[in-house]
């Protein structure tokens, strides 16, 4: 499985530190939603599904998390724990989301806007799909 980790230019001095993301640069699609996690539990697990073709970029952007991804034939588990880091998230890619920190903030920049049938919930459908896919 290819994992493309995107380690954003930070812009800093005496003042602090600046990470400007712009579409099609920093980030590999034109973003068109944005939302963050917080105030996550410590024992929670979020996720469970794939998308079929939307694309994202994860950033822990406070605290840390880990990502579960699955490809249905390959598994692989990133940590994200750097605010200049994100990982970039293809479709059909199973996610699974945990072991985040106290105090944890994760955002996600997305290729589509909100679209219920663009999810795969099921992990046996998701097989399925892939496996319909590449043929």
């Amino acid at each position: 499985m290819d994992i493309k980790m995107i380690t954003f230019q930070e812009h800093g001095d005496d003042r602090g530190q600046l990470i400007a993301l712009e579409t099609q640069k920093e980030i590999p699609f034109d973003i068109k939603r944005v939302y963050y996690m917080y105030e996550t539990g410590l024992n929670v697990r979020r996720g469970y599904h794939a998308h079929k073709s939307l694309k994202q970029v994860l950033i822990c952007i406070h605290g840390s998390c880990k990502i579960h991804l699955d490809d249905g034939k390959e598994n692989t588990e990133v940590i994200l724990d750097k605010p200049n880091v994100g990982l970039y998230v293809d479709n059909l890619l199973w996610r699974e989301i945990y072991d985040f920190s106290r105090g944890a903030v994760l955002m996600v920049l997305a290729s589509e806007y909100y679209d219920e049938k663009d999810y795969i919930r099921d992990y046996r459908k998701f097989i399925e799909y892939t496996k319909m896919e590449k043929k």
